[in-house]
């Protein structure tokens, strides 16, 4: 398979990886021919990034770390219970939780594999798969980080609801507001109210876009008031947020951990942005790449604590004439990813 642009599709190649709705729908499946319509709409609904399928790179795949069964169950709780927030309605903690235990369980099974977030979004499902992404991401650090299984569970649900006060939200938040009703603080009052709940995962909602230095939102906390948990998942969400903004455009993931990085101790906790550092893949798998060599191919594995130096696949020639050659970047030390290609 190759990750590439939608733009850089054409009618006629053939869907790596299904396209789901918000409610966790099949809306395209993987395998189908994709026709000028269909790519249109996808650009319409606010698609940027697909699988394609390639001959040339048939035995590429994406290492999943969740089930397909998984997300289309936690999309469809999610759909549902941002739902019932938005129109006031109750929602149910205990189907919530069984979906935090279907992730835990699914990342237990996969802990070796590195996160490639390159799950197909549209404006529709943008919302969901975000809060997946951030309970996926923020599960794996917690689990680096030696939390026990009860911690592990509270931080996944916190990271899966850190954005629930967004539920009745149609507008972009307006900065002058009182912060009393900002999202963070709406979110922890809906969790607070769930005494079902442990307190701390409606603090993860309250303190997720807090700063070490004092300068985050709602309540200015400096490093040692806000909990783990939080900074936790305010790498997390930065970073999905980083990649896959809602406005559709969005960094590389290499780029967009360089900007983390930044924030090493600033913004955000050290400790935690190593961990993250270890279970992300900056070039997924299928994503086509420019060395250092001037040579142009296509990223078919990766290393686990090595994300930025994965293997190489390059072809020269064509047709009968095709030879494939692989590069181990992290055997080949003097070689460097130059660029990302479309």
């Amino acid at each position: 398979m190759r990750y590439m642009s939608v733009e850089s599709v054409e009618p006629g190649q053939y869907l790596g990886k299904t396209v789901y709705s918000a409610n966790g729908t099949v809306m395209l499946a993987a395998g189908v021919q994709l026709t000028v319509f269909m790519i249109n709409t996808l650009n319409r609904i606010g698609v940027t990034m697909l699988y394609i399928q390639d001959p040339n790179f048939s035995d590429v795949e994406t290492e999943e770390i969740l089930s397909d069964k998984t997300k289309q169950a936690v999309m469809r709780e999610m759909n549902d219970t941002f739902e019932a927030v938005r129109s006031g309605k109750e929602w149910s903690t205990k189907k919530l939780s069984m979906s935090v235990n279907q992730i835990m369980d699914d990342v237990l099974s996969n802990r070796a594999v590195l996160v490639q977030l390159t799950d197909i979004r549209t404006k529709d499902n943008s919302r969901y798969v975000h809060a997946l992404n951030v309970c996926l991401i923020s599960t794996l650090i917690g689990m680096n980080m030696g939390l026990n299984t009860t911690q592990m569970k509270d931080l996944a649900i916190g990271a899966l609801m850190h954005d629930v006060g967004k539920g009745n939200m149609t507008t972009k938040e307006d900065p002058a507001l009182d912060l009393k009703q900002h999202h963070t603080w709406r979110g922890y009052e809906l969790l607070k109210s769930k005494h079902e709940f442990n307190l701390l995962i409606a603090h993860v909602a309250l303190q997720h876009h807090e700063r070490l230095d004092g300068k985050g939102l709602p309540r200015g906390l400096k490093s040692p008031d806000i909990h783990l948990f939080a900074k936790i998942v305010a790498v997390a969400n930065q970073y999905d947020n980083l990649i896959n903004p809602f406005d559709g455009s969005g960094l590389l993931p290499h780029e967009a951990c360089e900007q983390l990085m930044a924030l090493s101790d600033i913004g955000l906790d050290r400790d935690v942005l190593i961990q993250f550092t270890r279970i992300i893949s900056v070039y997924p798998n299928g994503m086509a790449v420019r060395l250092s060599t001037k040579e142009t191919g296509v990223i078919v594995r990766q290393h686990r604590g090595l994300p930025g130096r994965p293997v190489v696949r390059i072809a020269r020639g064509d047709g009968d004439e095709l030879q494939v050659s692989e590069i181990d970047l992290a055997e080949h030390t003097t070689v460097f990813i130059e660029a990302v290609l479309a």
